[in-house]
């Protein structure tokens, strides 16, 4: 798969996914067209894996070229693509007012998950991560958000089909869940992609009245909150964000979600080398999830070019786990996926934007959800 060929700061076409569906139908009307061609073109672009109006075969030969000269069936272009040893597959898509965003196939057994990005860049500032490095551009559209999954998916096999969703590359998905919203809508459709709602999973660092608002639609979403740290202080340092939110209110949100959807909350926890790997802050996240239905996905961080944090020790990450399951907490280890072409989030975007400095090669590791 190739770049478009168009600078698309350039080109004045409108990507397709960007449309309405009434915005669409009066354009087609205005062309003698029935509303029915809207779904057909729709659905060569969602369903048939269609990159051009050439390949919707059953729309008149008449209309393809006014498409073509009006639309463009993908808003975005591949800047690049990375593929691992272990079947992990990255884009590097740029949008059409320049900016780039990534998102990531990880293929394990019957399993095809993409995880896709709803910002450019990150206003939540976690140390760690090198999505928000340069802080947040802008909100993705609903059109690209859907197009990373549809980018993904059509470099699978004809035979095979998108089976999960984790909201979890750049930015906060709270931060723009009307939007994210919008593009699930398409994907769990039976229009769409087919995706089961069970098995779409959103990560947020936690911004309450948002996760509130997704426990209030009845969307049978998993939802993940970025803990990384059990008391306040800790995570002031690690989630700057957190101190003016706090942890007892994401909690309650959690609690709330649990609630209202019966859907059990799971926790991530960044495990950064002498920072909040100790057996101590194990046991004091486990008093605080205890009498919680809840999970901790417990995540080794791989070194980050210019950041101060390190992997921990094996030996501390087993002391982690072992106090963590002697507090009676549900725990898995993050599957490190895409190691050798730095499928964390932010990394490839962050390469194309400057030389980064001698050092590690990869932050957190893609990985699968238990």
């Amino acid at each position: 798969m190739t770049p478009l060929p168009l600078d698309l700061q350039t080109d004045p076409r409108r990507p397709l996914l960007d449309l309405s569906d009434d915005d669409l139908r009066a354009w087609l009307q205005e062309r003698g067209q029935p509303p029915l061609r809207a779904r057909q073109v729709r659905r060569w672009v969602v369903q048939g894996r269609a990159e051009s109006f050439d390949a919707m075969t059953d729309l008149p030969k008449a209309l393809r070229p006014e498409l073509e000269r009006d639309f463009r069936p993908f808003g975005t272009a591949i800047d690049r693509e990375l593929s691992s040893i272990d079947g992990t597959r990255k884009l590097l898509l740029r949008l059409a007012d320049g900016n780039q965003v990534e998102c990531v196939l990880l293929p394990e057994a019957d399993r095809r998950t993409v995880c896709v990005s709803t910002q450019v860049g990150c206003g939540m500032g976690c140390v760690f991560c090198a999505s928000g490095l340069n802080g947040v551009e802008r909100n993705l559209r609903p059109g690209e958000i859907l197009e990373q999954m549809l980018r993904l998916r059509n470099l699978l096999p004809a035979n095979e089909r998108l089976t999960h969703v984790v909201v979890m590359g750049m930015g906060e998905p709270m931060a723009n869940l009307e939007n994210l919203l919008a593009a699930l809508d398409v994907a769990c459709s039976p229009d769409g992609l087919g995706l089961s709602q069970r098995h779409v999973h959103i990560s947020t660092v936690g911004v309450p009245a948002k996760i509130k608002k997704l426990a209030d639609l009845g969307k049978s979403y998993h939802l993940a909150v970025s803990l990384h740290a059990p008391n306040d202080a800790l995570r002031d340092r690690i989630v700057p964000t957190n101190a003016k939110v706090g942890l007892a209110p994401i909690l309650d949100a959690a609690d709330y979600f649990f609630a209202k959807t019966g859907r059990q909350v799971t926790f991530e926890y960044v495990l950064l080398g002498e920072l909040n790997d100790r057996p101590e802050h194990a046991r004091e996240l486990g008093r605080l999830l205890s009498g919680r239905k809840a999970h901790v996905n417990v995540i080794p961080f791989n070194r980050v070019p210019g950041l101060p944090y390190k992997r921990p020790e094996q030996d501390a990450l087993a002391e982690f786990l072992r106090a963590l399951r002697n507090a009676g907490v549900g725990v898995t280890v993050r599957k490190r996926k895409g190691a050798d072409i730095d499928a964390a989030c932010g990394q490839l975007r962050r390469a194309s934007q400057e030389k980064p400095p001698p050092g590690g090669t990869s932050a957190v590791g893609a990985g699968s959800m238990e």
